[in-house]
């Protein structure tokens, strides 16, 4: 018997190897789905597991369509056993790997990343409440092209049709929250900043709500904080570098280490 983490970041189970080649077959489970064996403390991907991974090798491209449950209600998402999962993967944040993936993939996409970026801006320098949904339509498209999926244009706007409540209410309290901690201490507003780097990415890609979306982020990045915290910095640098140069750089040079935080 089997726990399931769904796409939806929901947890499912515990259910039988049959209901997972089950599900595996509506592509409602992929080689990545995080699952936990009956017995075993350890979330792993689907594909380790013996007696599951040869199901793998023939399955259809996976979909975010959330796992049935029998009473017909999505159970809430359980962040500690998420984050845990997460951080059993191991990994750690390199700024110099970062910055190389970055570059790579503004330079293989640069009209679609550079275009796609600037418009959002431009919305949300008019509506300033639209924040969180441009973040996630932008995170939207970023992820499609990290993962070798075709990417187009309108893809950027994914936010508005997805997840848009979800997103607003992600960007309004996390805005809202950051402030008041820069306000009353400063330092608190910048770990704050720092911690809910992912958040948006969670909502639109895991279609998790926006609280879970915002603490998941918190837990996973607290044990890489220091090395996201450079990153960030090194990221201003080289925005404020760019302005310095020509406003016109500044939504290119934005990009060259934003673009791996996705």
């Amino acid at each position: 018997m089997y726990k399931i983490i769904g796409a939806d970041g929901r947890q499912y189970g515990p259910v039988s190897a049959e209901q997972i080649l089950q599900w595996l077959s509506q592509n409602r489970v992929q080689a990545q789905t995080l699952a936990q064996a009956e017995g075993s403390p350890d979330w792993k991907e689907l594909s380790t597991f013996p007696e599951l991974a040869g199901a793998f090798s023939t399955q259809a491209p996976p979909t975010i369509t959330p796992l049935p449950t029998g009473s017909g209600a999505l159970p809430a998402p359980d962040v500690e056993v998420l984050a845990a999962a997460i951080h059993a993967r191991g990994g750690r944040v390199e700024i110099g790997r970062c910055l190389s993936r970055s570059w790579d993939l503004l330079t293989r996409n640069f009209w679609l990343i550079v275009g796609a970026s600037f418009v959002l801006g431009l919305v949300q320098a008019s509506i300033g409440l639209l924040a969180g949904v441009c973040m996630g339509g932008l995170y939207f498209l970023l992820l499609k092209l990290i993962r070798g999926e075709r990417a187009e244009f309108g893809d950027a706007f994914a936010g508005f049709s997805l997840a848009f409540l979800q997103l607003f209410l992600a960007g309004l309290v996390s805005a809202l929250l950051t402030a008041v901690g820069l306000l009353l201490c400063i330092l608190p507003g910048i770990y704050l900043l720092v911690a809910w780097l992912f958040a948006f990415a969670l909502v639109i890609d895991r279609k998790l709500e926006f609280w879970p979306a915002m603490e998941l982020s918190r837990r996973v990045v607290n044990r890489h904080w220091w090395s996201l915290f450079g990153l960030c910095l090194v990221n201003l640098i080289v925005v404020l570098a760019g302005r310095l140069i020509s406003p016109i750089a500044t939504p290119i040079v934005s990009f060259l280490i934003g673009v791996p935080l996705s």
